[in-house]
């Protein structure tokens, strides 16, 4: 891909994940612990994950600033979306996100076909977010 899709991408991606959260914030009260738990592990693990891989991707020879920088927004989002909740949950998110952040440049890294798993990874977002909706609307 592109070098300036890539932080398109990132950058929209960016704006999906806050968006999500202030949507979440209207409907906090409503959110049950496990679902809010589950939020929060889903949404720190997936926006380290797509940071992680697009910045690999963008910045191939960076290893370990890339790697800094998407547990740092790893462990920022799942701390975030954990704190809509209780503690236990912020605790949860912040660590999964660290986990996950940790080992997402490693994952872009080695992939063969970057753009194939680039349009996966967001594919996997996508659907994150929808049966997180979908939950929300059931709870």
């Amino acid at each position: 891909m592109d070098k300036i899709a890539h932080l398109i991408i990132f950058y929209v991606d960016g704006w999906i994940a806050l968006c999500f959260y202030f949507y979440l914030r209207s409907f906090k009260k409503l959110i049950g612990f496990q679902l809010g738990m589950n939020i929060s592990v889903a949404m720190g693990g997936m926006v380290a994950l797509l940071s992680g891989v697009l910045l690999q991707q963008q910045y191939p020879f960076h290893f370990t600033l890339i790697t800094l920088i998407s547990t740092a927004v790893g462990l920022l989002v799942g701390a975030l979306f954990g704190l809509l909740f209780d503690y236990q949950t912020f605790v949860t998110g912040l660590t999964n996100g660290a986990f996950i952040g940790l080992m997402s440049p490693m994952i872009g890294t080695v992939v063969e076909m970057p753009t194939l798993f680039s349009l996966f990874v967001h594919g996997v977002f996508a659907l994150c977010l929808l049966t997180i909706l979908i939950s929300i609307k059931r709870s």
